[in-house]
C-alpha cells in the first residue's frame, strides 16, 4: 500500500496525457473539438475509449477507481450536482430537479419524505463510470440534524467534494463538514456552485474558504460571466476557455481565452501556481527558477498536494444550469486518490488492539466496515466498504464484534434505491449486503484475522421528546419502528423514563426527531402522540471535594462492608468524560474490588442530584479504603462508591450545563434589527453580523431551550423571507436563576411521581 500523499506514476500519466482531456491541445484543432455533440460523456471520452483499458496496479487494484462523497451546507445544490453527475456519466437518462415540477424529484432522494421536503435525509449510494474510472458516490445530507450521515460517509471515503454556494459562501454546516473531513483525513475538491444566481461572487467565497476554513485553496478555473451571463469557465491548468450549450449542457466548445479576460486569468493562474508551489517541492523548484510550469507539471503538482491534504483545488460552475460539472468529474479523476493511495489502519484484537496497516491487495484476508444500515423493501441492507481482500456471494464472513460467522446470501451495488447484483467485490469497493444482522460500525473479516476498524465518532443527542402510540393496537408497530431506527442511526436513542413510564426518543434537533415521528406514520402506519420537547442537560462539579464513606450492613449471615476514601475534582474544560483513578498505595482495598468501585462511581454519575441528568467532566480518585475478610464483596464496594459520590456531590459545587447552539440567520436587511432584538430576548450572544447583497447574515450562540418554536416566529417576523440553521457547539453553565428554576421543576416532578 502506498502512503497517503504519494502518486502512482502510471495513473498520473493516464490522468493528464489523454488526448481527449478538456483543454488539452490535440494534435490538430479540428471540428471534433468545437462542434455541438449529443453526449458530453461521449465527447469527453471519445478518443480515450479507443485506448487500451488501464492496467491494474501490482496489488490488483484499479488505479482509476474513486470513492467520493459530496457534502455541503443545506441548499448549496449538492443533490442537484449529483443528479447532473449521474446524467453525464450515463447512469440516468433524464434530469429531475430536487423540487421539480414533474413531481419525480432527484434520483438520489429516494425517500418520499426527502422528495417532499427537498432535503436529503439519508446518504444515498451509487456508482458511475467517467472515462476509465469507476466512481462510487455518497450523496450526504446538508441539514445539521443529519450530521451522523455525513460522518459515516466520510469515514469510508478516499476523497470528497465540498459544495459551496457562490452567494451564501462558507456557512455553519460548511465549517462542520470541513471539520469532519479533517478528522477523517479526507482530501477534498471545492466546487463553488450557483454561479448563475444573482449576487454570485465566487472569489469572495474562495477568500472565505481560505480565511474561515483555513485551507490552502486556489481556483483552478475562472468563471466566464456570472449571474444570468454565466456561460462556462477558463481552465487555469490547460489555459483554455470551455463553454456549455444546449438544454442539458451537452454541447461543449473549447476555445482560446477571451481577450477581455486575459488579465484576470493571468492573475488567478499566478495565484494557483504560487499556492501549489508553497506545498509541493517539485513545483516549488520550477517556480523558484522563474519558469512557467507546463500543464502536465501543474496538474501533477495539484494532484500530489491534494492527496497530501496540503491543497484544495477550487472548481466553479452551476449544476442547475448544467455548466462545469463535466470538468469537476475530470477533477475527481485527476486530483483525488485511488483506494490504494490512502493508508488505512485497523486494530488487532488478538494483540492488545495494536494498530495494523491494511493493504489493498484483493488476495489478502478480508476486512470490511459496515458503515450504514437501511431497511429496504427486500429487508435490511448493510452498506460495506471493503478495505482489504475480497468478499464473494455465497462466501462466509465473521462479525468481529460478536465472532458470529455469516454467509453472504446476496451482494449488490446500489444506485439510490435500485440495485445491481454482483458476484464479488474487492478492496476499495463499496457494496451492500442483504440479510446480515449487525450494527453500524461493525467490522467483518473472513475469519483469517481478528481486527476491527476504529469506530466512528457519534455525537450525543441534544434534545428529547416523549412519544407514545395513539392506540394500543399500534404498539407492536411502534416498537418495531423504534428498534429499526436505533439500528440504522446511532444518534437516535430510545429509553423509558423510570419515573413517568414514558418512552423518550432523543436526537440531534427538532427536525431530526420530527422526521422519525413522520416516518413512523408513513412507513409503519403508526400515529404518535408527541410531548413537549426536552433539553438534554448535563451536570458538572466546579471544585475539588473529599469523601470518606463506609458502607456497612449486617442482617444475619455474611454482611456487607466496604470503605472508600478519596476525592472528586473537575476535569479540564472541554473534557466531558467521567474518569476513575486508583491512587491507593498498597492493598487497603483488594484489587478484585477496585473494578467494582469504578462501576459504582460511574453509575452514580449517570444521574446527577440537581435535576437527574448525567454528570460529566469529573475525575474520581481513590486514595484509601478498608475491607473486611468476610463481609466485603464486589457489591459492597459498588454500593459504597455509589453512596460516596452522592455524599460528596453537593460539596463539589455542582452546576447545570445546557446545550448551546450556533445559530446562523439569513434575512433581508430591513429585518436585521428585529431579528437581533429577538435573539437578545432569547438570551443569545451575537457573534457576527455580515451583509451579503440585500441580505444580512447574523450568527449567534443561543441556549437550545430558547430556540423551540423559532422557525415559526422567524417566518412571522420576516414575512416568510428569513432562513436559519443551527448546530450544537457544546454545553455551558446556566445562570443561577435558571438553575434554581430547573431544580424546583425537577423536585416538583419527582414529588408528583411519588404521589
Amino acid at each position: 500500500m502506498t502512503p497517503r500523499g504519494s502518486v502512482a506514476a502510471s495513473a498520473l500519466t493516464r490522468a493528464i496525457e489523454g488526448p481527449a482531456r478538456v483543454g488539452a491541445a490535440p494534435p490538430t484543432i479540428g471540428d471534433e473539438w468545437t462542434r455541438p455533440i449529443a453526449s458530453s460523456a461521449r465527447f469527453f471520452s471519445s478518443t480515450r475509449a479507443r485506448l487500451a483499458a488501464p492496467a491494474l496496479n501490482a496489488d490488483g487494484t484499479d488505479p482509476l477507481a474513486r470513492n467520493i462523497g459530496i457534502s455541503a451546507h443545506i441548499d448549496s445544490g449538492k443533490t442537484t450536482l449529483t443528479e447532473r453527475i449521474l446524467f453525464y456519466t450515463g447512469r440516468i437518462s433524464a434530469i429531475h430537479e430536487v423540487r421539480g415540477k414533474d413531481g419525480v424529484g432527484a434520483k438520489m432522494d429516494s425517500m418520499e419524505l426527502e422528495r417532499e421536503k427537498g432535503i436529503t435525509i439519508q446518504s444515498a449510494a451509487t456508482y458511475c463510470k467517467w472515462k476509465d474510472s469507476n466512481i462510487n458516490i455518497i450523496d450526504t445530507p446538508g441539514h445539521v440534524d443529519f450530521t451522523i450521515e455525513v460522518e459515516r460517509a466520510l469515514r469510508v471515503l478516499d476523497g470528497a467534494i465540498l459544495v459551496l454556494c457562490s452567494v451564501g459562501g462558507v456557512q455553519s454546516q460548511s465549517i462542520t463538514v470541513d471539520r469532519q473531513m479533517r478528522r477523517y483525513k479526507v482530501p477534498r475538491l471545492c466546487f463553488i456552485n450557483k454561479c448563475d444566481r444573482t449576487g454570485a461572487d465566487p472569489f469572495k467565497v474562495l477568500k472565505q474558504v481560505q480565511d474561515k476554513l483555513r485551507l490552502n485553496a486556489a481556483a483552478v478555473q475562472v468563471p466566464i460571466g456570472l449571474e444570468e451571463n454565466h456561460a462556462g469557465v477558463v481552465d487555469l491548468v490547460k489555459m483554455k476557455a470551455i463553454t456549455f450549450h444546449g438544454p442539458n449542457g451537452n454541447d461543449i466548445k473549447i476555445e482560446e481565452i477571451p481577450g477581455d479576460m486575459a488579465s484576470l486569468v493571468a492573475e488567478k493562474r499566478k495565484a494557483l501556481v504560487e499556492a501549489v508551489a508553497e506545498v509541493d517541492e517539485e513545483l516549488g523548484e520550477v517556480f523558484l527558477m522563474g519558469e512557467d510550469p507546463t500543464a502536465e507539471q501543474l496538474a501533477a503538482a495539484i494532484r500530489r498536494a491534494t492527496i497530501a491534504r496540503d491543497f484544495a483545488p477550487v472548481f466553479m460552475g452551476s449544476a442547475f444550469k448544467n455548466k462545469g460539472v463535466q470538468l469537476l468529474l475530470d477533477g475527481v479523476v485527476d486530483y483525488l486518490p485511488a483506494p490504494n493511495e490512502v493508508q488505512n489502519e485497523a486494530l488487532d484484537l488478538s494483540n492488545n488492539e495494536e494498530q495494523v496497516t491494511l493493504t489493498s491487495d484483493p488476495s489478502a484476508p478480508l476486512v470490511g466496515l459496515a458503515f450504514k444500515l437501511e431497511e429496504g423493501k427486500f429487508g435490511q441492507l448493510t452498506y460495506l466498504r471493503i478495505y482489504q481482500g475480497t468478499i464473494a456471494k455465497g462466501g462466509s464472513i465473521v462479525n468481529t464484534s460478536n465472532r458470529k460467522k455469516l454467509k453472504v446470501p446476496r451482494l449488490v451495488r446500489m444506485h439510490s434505491e435500485e440495485m445491481e447484483d454482483v458476484q464479488s467485490a474487492k478492496a476499495g469497493e463499496i457494496v451492500a449486503l442483504f440479510g446480515v444482522d449487525c450494527k453500524s460500525g461493525d467490522t467483518f473479516t473472513d475469519g483469517k484475522s481478528n481486527v476491527a476498524m476504529t469506530s466512528m465518532k457519534v455525537p450525543e443527542p441534544v434534545m428529547s421528546l416523549a412519544v407514545a402510540p395513539k392506540t394500543r393496537g399500534e404498539a407492536a408497530q411502534f416498537s418495531k419502528a423504534l428498534s429499526r431506527f436505533q439500528r440504522e442511526d446511532p444518534t437516535f436513542k430510545v429509553h423509558n423514563d423510570e419515573e413517568s413510564g414514558q418512552t423518550i426518543i432523543s436526537g440531534m434537533g427538532e427536525l431530526h426527531l420530527d422526521i422519525y415521528v413522520e416516518r413512523m406514520k408513513r412507513e409503519y402506519g403508526c400515529e404518535v402522540d408527541v410531548g413537549e420537547p426536552r433539553v438534554n442537560y448535563r451536570e458538572c462539579i466546579t471544585q475539588r471535594a473529599e469523601f470518606d464513606y463506609l458502607h456497612k450492613k449486617q442482617s444475619g449471615g455474611s454482611g456487607q462492608y466496604g470503605r472508600v476514601v478519596g476525592y472528586v475534582e473537575p476535569l479540564e474544560e472541554g473534557n466531558s468524560d467521567v474518569v476513575f483513578e486508583n491512587g491507593i498505595i498498597g492493598n487497603a482495598i483488594a484489587p478484585a474490588y477496585i473494578l467494582a468501585c469504578d462501576k459504582g462511581f460511574k453509575e452514580a454519575a449517570q444521574t446527577g442530584q440537581l435535576i437527574g441528568h448525567p454528570v460529566e467532566g469529573v475525575r474520581v480518585v481513590l486514595t484509601d479504603g478498608a475491607s473486611h475478610a468476610v463481609d466485603s464483596s464486589e457489591m459492597a464496594f459498588k454500593l459504597a462508591a455509589l453512596a460516596a459520590f452522592r455524599q460528596v456531590y453537593e460539596r463539589a459545587a455542582p452546576k447545570i450545563l445546557e446545550p448551546i447552539m450556533s445559530v446562523e440567520i439569513t434575512v433581508p436587511t430591513e429585518f436585521q434589527g428585529t431579528v437581533i432584538g429577538n435573539i437578545n430576548r432569547r438570551k443569545g450572544t451575537i457573534k457576527d453580523s455580515t451583509s451579503e447583497g440585500d441580505d444580512v447574515i447574523v450568527t449567534a450562540d443561543v441556549p437550545l431551550k430558547n430556540m423551540f418554536g423559532y422557525s415559526t416566529e422567524l417566518r412571522s417576523m420576516t414575512q416568510g423571507k428569513g432562513e436559519f440553521t443551527m448546530e450544537y457547539t457544546g454545553h455551558a453553565t446556566v445562570t443561577r436563576d435558571v438553575q434554581e428554576e430547573l431544580m424546583a421543576e425537577y423536585g416538583k416532578t419527582r414529588k408528583q411521581a411519588k404521589d
